[in-house]
């Protein structure tokens, strides 16, 4: 089985984050999906606004699809407990995730000593499924 951790907000669930799930699992022969949801604060901090939903409907909403095997709140403050906490062997990053998490994260990721694959996933739609597109309509 090999671990494999996808990151996002995951306010509105759309088909972009189906294919985005459908892309993390394919990267393994047997995957083991581990989705974790940002947290209300972080969002706010990344993202200059707040999710339309509060982080348990969110965590329970990701938790609950069918190609999730685990959802996790990430962390309130940095990002690399729930990380180590959660061992991944693979991370995959979505198309547009940069930022202050992810420009850092192959360093921190070798200063707490946890070896992991970083990949990068392709867009699906991304002039369709985004959803700052989607609250738009």
């Amino acid at each position: 089985m090999t671990r494999i951790m996808v990151f996002g907000t995951f306010d509105v669930l759309h088909a972009g984050h189906e294919h985005f799930f459908v892309q993390a699992r394919a990267l393994a022969k047997e995957p083991y999906l581990i989705a974790s949801v940002a947290r209300d604060l972080v969002a706010v901090r990344i993202k200059g606004s707040s999710p339309r939903h509060h982080e348990s409907e969110r965590l329970a909403t990701v938790a609950a699809h069918p190609l999730v095997d685990k959802a996790v709140l990430g962390d309130e403050v940095g990002y690399v407990r729930h990380i180590v906490e959660e061992k991944p062997d693979v991370i995959a990053l979505g198309y547009d995730q940069h930022g202050e998490y992810v420009d850092h994260l192959e360093k921190d990721l070798e200063e707490a000593e946890l070896l992991v694959r970083v990949v990068r996933l392709k867009p699906h739609r991304p002039d369709v499924y985004k959803t700052s597109k989607l609250e738009q309509r």
